[in-house]
């Protein structure tokens, strides 16, 4: 039968790609480890900022978490390529485990009086480190993964499922981790934590092995160079990664949410579950609707109005002080840089040759990868300059004018539609 990856001809099923045992397992790792991680990710920021009262304090988390994920990013890559799958995720997902343990321990102890509360701060930074570094290696064996779980027959499918599974961790999980920190308390929310990845880990401990199909012949940094060199001579794909790193930089408020749940709209961590997952919802509502109304008729044209919509959605929230109004705007930036990502996504892939690739990913990677985490880092340091509110402003208009000056450079690519980028005779409109 098709679950045991025997070649039979492929149905139009829509759960096909459920029907591979390798596939379920995939599923099932990516899905409780996000669940996990996006958990973690919104206790960690409403902890911190309980502890110092600080928005740099927050900020400083995303930092740590960027610095490992950027700066070994290529090296994941190189690894992930040149090693068997099945042990790296493992390895991976126990050191993430085991730096979620070491971080309940730790709250754990300082209720008990016997870790003083000012080292608690210290060691979960580092343990944030310590999962960026594993956020590195994660991605790269990941996607190999999965590409290796199904046929190439049924791609499409697979990839819906788990784009699919992806949004709703990343809905459920921060409204999840908001709940349960606020009626129970930081110690319980790690326990959950770890639940799921204890889960996590089972999944991957029934993948199938991947042996490496790949041996080094030249320097990583011979082969970057090269990728480097294509991205920054085409107009669009450069544009698409500016202003995806410049807008996400500036504009996302998502670092402060803390600040805002805990003092300026005052609904506490439940409330700040709800609103890290009012942003997932409308990312993934707008997502199904984009299958019905394709944003890529003109897609330059449509992902400025995107990116413009993020913007304003950002300056809507800082302004509001009504609860139900910030989910409106939450909600709206959800649905704006959903559009921009499945936008900037295809004409990443469109633009590509396939020789090029891996390369011109790890660039994309290494530029952008961590535009959130290098963002919230921005946002707390605003925060702490000019204030929340004011920071939250200015990123929100700085998103504008990123915008602004990136329509004035690219009017030639506004009418282009998505078949027209790939013609001879556009070729030379895309170049710099």
């Amino acid at each position: 039968m098709p679950g045991e990856g025997d070649s039979q001809p492929i149905k139009k099923d829509p759960f096909v790609a459920l029907r591979y045992k390798d596939f379920r397992a995939y599923l099932g790792m990516r899905f409780f480890f996000t669940f996990a991680y996006q958990m973690q990710a919104v206790i960690l920021g409403f902890y911190i900022y309980q502890l110092t009262k600080s928005a740099f304090a927050i900020g400083i988390i995303g930092l740590c978490e960027a610095i490992p994920a950027v700066g070994i990013a290529l090296y994941g890559g190189y690894i992930a390529d040149k090693s068997e799958k099945r042990k790296m995720l493992l390895l991976i997902f126990f050191s993430v485990f085991l730096s979620s343990v070491v971080m309940f321990t730790v709250t754990l102890k300082s209720m008990s009086g016997y870790i003083h509360a000012a080292w608690i701060v210290p060691i979960i930074y580092f343990m944030v480190f310590c999962n960026g570094v594993a956020r590195a290696f994660y991605g790269p064996a990941s996607f190999t993964i999965m590409a290796h779980s199904v046929p190439k027959e049924i791609y499409p499918n697979s990839s819906s499922w788990n784009s699919s599974s992806w949004q709703v961790a990343s809905i459920f999980g921060p409204l999840v981790g908001g709940l349960v920190y606020g009626f129970y308390g930081i110690t319980a929310t790690f326990s959950v934590i770890i639940a799921f990845l204890i889960v996590a880990l089972i999944c991957v401990s029934l993948l199938k092995r991947h042996p490496p199909l790949y041996i080094p012949k030249e320097s990583v940094w011979k082969s970057l160079s090269e990728g480097i060199h294509f991205v920054f001579n085409n107009k669009m794909m450069i544009g698409a990664m500016s202003l995806d790193l410049f807008s996400v930089f500036f504009g996302g408020a998502v670092a402060l949410l803390p600040v805002f749940a805990n003092e300026i709209l005052k609904v506490g961590a439940e409330g700040l579950g709800i609103m890290r997952a009012t942003s997932s919802l409308g990312a993934v509502l707008v997502m199904l609707a984009m299958a019905r109304f394709s944003p890529m008729g003109k897609p330059w044209r449509n992902l400025l109005i995107a990116v413009t919509g993020f913007g304003l959605s950002i300056i809507c929230f800082a302004l509001s002080r009504n609860f139900y109004l910030s989910l409106l705007f939450l909600f709206t930036e959800g649905g704006f840089d959903s559009i921009s990502v499945l936008i900037r996504g295809t004409i990443m892939q469109l633009l590509t040759p396939d020789h090029m690739r891996g390369r011109v990913s790890a660039v994309n990677s290494m530029f952008i990868g961590s535009s959130n985490e290098i963002g919230e880092f921005e946002s707390g340091t605003a925060a702490k300059l000019l204030g929340t509110v004011p920071a939250v402003l200015f990123g929100g208009s700085m998103t504008l004018l990123i915008v602004s000056i990136t329509y004035l450079k690219t009017k030639k690519l506004l009418p282009l539609s998505l078949n027209e980028i790939q013609k001879p005779k556009e070729a030379a409109v895309l170049k710099n």
